[in-house]
């Protein structure tokens, strides 16, 4: 009884019971959605006229994944390549991470086409949305209803865009002026493809206050290099491998910790009370310092060189 009470409360809800939530707000579940890149198509020879590349172009991996080009693209008089974007045919995730060149085989016929490749890595694909994104996107679904321009109601369309959105960011440089910037699932940085996507779902005329410029734009980054030795207390000498494994996964968490949001400051003491926690008996911390991070920025983490120096006493 408890269960299915709590059922109908978000916080609680799950799967078929956080849909019709969802429904009752006007906000469903984001399907799958397709692995983005852009393409180059290379002619064998330049022509006298504009040469057309059909919108469903086919380009395949080799191994079975099909990518298929977005929209009609024309090669001008004179010239040898052209670029447009292209999407994965099957949704999900299966069509993430190809490098760019290894999308190369042109399914379509087309004459005078030497070669095409993919420029970017294919990036974005996305299973259908889980329900913790789901349950914050409801959330933040009547800020929907408003087209005046408040922060949360840009924060959730800009969800809509795409289930790897995790921490979006409203800034106004100027007024009329809308930056939006977003981090990804794992603090990834979006791609070109993915901020095309964004601004085609904020420019739609219904969200979109008319006197607002909205700008989607990936967030300015900050790197910074880890430098740490650690010792283990002689103490816990009968742990000290188990310390290690636990210090090196304390090491993860926070790099994932830091990345995942914007304008958070890089603080060592995190990084402190992390290995603390984890075991770690006295740590020096070379980098990093202390850094302030706006709004606007986010953290990335370089060099990383962390050390096990060997058991201590006292």
């Amino acid at each position: 009884i408890d269960y299915s009470a709590k059922q109908n409360l978000l916080s609680y809800a799950t799967e078929g019971s956080l849909d019709h939530l969802g429904y009752m707000t006007d906000t469903p579940r984001l399907e799958a959605q397709s692995a983005l890149t852009t393409f180059e198509f290379r002619l064998s020879t330049v022509l006298t006229g504009a040469y057309t590349i059909p919108a469903g172009t086919q380009i395949t991996t080799g191994n079975n994944v099909i990518f298929q080009t977005d929209v009609l693209t024309e090669i001008p008089p004179g010239s040898l390549s052209g670029t447009v974007s292209g999407h994965a045919l099957v949704p999900g995730v299966s069509g993430n991470g190809f490098l760019p060149g290894q999308i190369n085989a042109l399914i379509t016929p087309l004459p005078y086409v030497a070669s095409v490749s993919n420029l970017t890595e294919s990036n974005s694909g996305a299973d259908q949305e889980d329900d913790d994104n789901y349950a914050e996107r409801i959330q933040l679904s009547p800020e929907k209803l408003s087209t005046a321009g408040p922060e949360d109601s840009y924060k959730y369309w800009t969800r809509t865009a795409n289930q790897n959105i995790k921490d979006v960011n409203v800034y106004t440089p100027a007024a009329g002026t809308v930056e939006i910037r977003c981090l990804l699932k794992n603090g990834d940085i979006p791609s070109d493809e993915l901020l095309e996507q964004i601004g085609n779902v904020l420019s739609a005329t219904n969200i979109r206050p008319f006197t607002d410029h909205v700008i989607p734009k990936k967030p300015d980054k900050v790197d910074y290099d880890i430098s740490i030795k650690y010792w283990i207390s002689t103490d816990d000498k009968s742990r000290a491998t188990l310390i290690q494994s636990e210090v090196s996964k304390a090491l993860e968490e926070y790099k994932l910790w830091q990345r995942s949001v914007m304008g958070r400051d890089i603080n060592p003491d995190e990084i402190i009370s992390r290995f603390k926690n984890a075991g770690a008996k006295r740590l020096e911390i070379t980098s990093p310092v202390f850094t302030v991070i706006s709004e606007i920025q986010a953290a990335r983490e370089r060099n990383i060189a962390c050390t096990y120096e060997g058991l201590e006493d006292g």
